[in-house]
């Protein structure tokens, strides 16, 4: 959903570009639409306590590791 002024902003550039919004947005979104159809690489999944602080293993921090 866009506010009304989102959507007058969003006309008013495209009537300046001589485009529609449907092609805009379509042209923004499309390395996602067209690029994963048959799965999603490793680099975008989201990865969770990338960070080894958050290792439950590691309670303690040691400068000399």
């Amino acid at each position: 959903m866009l506010s009304e002024r989102q959507k007058k902003s969003l006309d008013n550039y495209c009537d300046a570009r001589q485009t529609t919004p449907n092609k805009l947005i379509k042209k923004s979104i499309r390395a996602y639409i067209e690029n994963f159809h048959n799965s999603v690489p490793k680099k975008y999944h989201v990865q969770h306590n990338q960070l080894d602080l958050f290792n439950k293993e590691n309670d303690t921090l040691s400068m000399f590791d």
